[in-house]
């Protein structure tokens, strides 16, 4: 039987998996993650396809996923994890280098944000608990470099048509990285409007979470680098 998932996050303790070919780095990450109390690591994978057994048999809300690994990497690794599984976790790459071209297209796969291999413990249990309650990693200056670098298309007139004034607007505001809260404090009205719009911005868009949305809002010239 699959081991249970903690859902809604501050009931239970958050399950998180652990995935990078380097021992020292997961009993690292173990060592940091295991001494908060509302969080356990239900399980260590040295690469990709380790990573998506170990998934399928914990059911974990959250995985540390490096991205460059030997077998499949950390990128086909995301895709098989939110591909395959009916309620797949929360995944966050970790990388060395932030303007890693794996990075984004562990973004455009599907990840919800990424942590860098230098972040401090603080940073990483914080990132933890973000994504766990269902919001993404957003890192608008890193992911602005990203599109610069990686843009496909250049479609805005397209995208724009998919969104009405007030759902263009509310993606404007997510690509600087401003969360519900903060965009309903700009445009002056409630946090459960603005949930709406996101919700309708992401339906619109074809996206996941927040990131994906960010990542096509850069791609299709909606909003630009700088």
């Amino acid at each position: 039987m699959a081991a249970q998932r903690s859902g809604d996050f501050g009931v239970g303790r958050v399950r998180v998996v652990l995935v990078d070919d380097e021992r020292l780095v997961r009993t690292a990450l173990r060592v940091i993650l295991g001494a908060e109390p509302d969080m356990e690591v239900v399980g260590e994978a040295a690469t990709g396809a380790e990573a998506v057994s170990v998934a399928w048999r914990e059911r974990p809300d959250v995985v540390l996923m490096d991205v460059r690994m030997p077998d499949v990497d950390g990128i086909r690794a995301t895709e098989r994890l939110l591909a395959t599984l009916e309620e797949p976790p929360k995944v966050i790459v970790v990388t060395t280098f932030e303007n890693d071209s794996y990075v984004y297209d562990a973004l455009r796969a599907g990840a919800a944000g990424f942590l860098l291999k230098r972040a401090a413990a603080g940073e990483l249990v914080g990132a933890v608990r973000l994504v766990a309650r269902g919001d993404s990693l957003l890192f608008p200056e890193a992911v602005r470099a990203l599109a610069a670098a990686h843009a496909r298309e250049r479609r805005s007139g397209a995208l724009r048509a998919r969104l009405t004034p007030r759902e263009a607007e509310v993606l404007r505001l997510m690509a600087e990285g401003l969360n519900n809260a903060e965009i309903a404090a700009r445009l002056g009205v409630g946090n459960q409007t603005v949930k709406s719009h996101v919700a309708a911005v992401l339906s619109a868009l074809g996206a996941r979470d927040r990131t994906q949305a960010v990542i096509a809002a850069y791609e299709n010239g909606f909003v630009t680098p700088g």
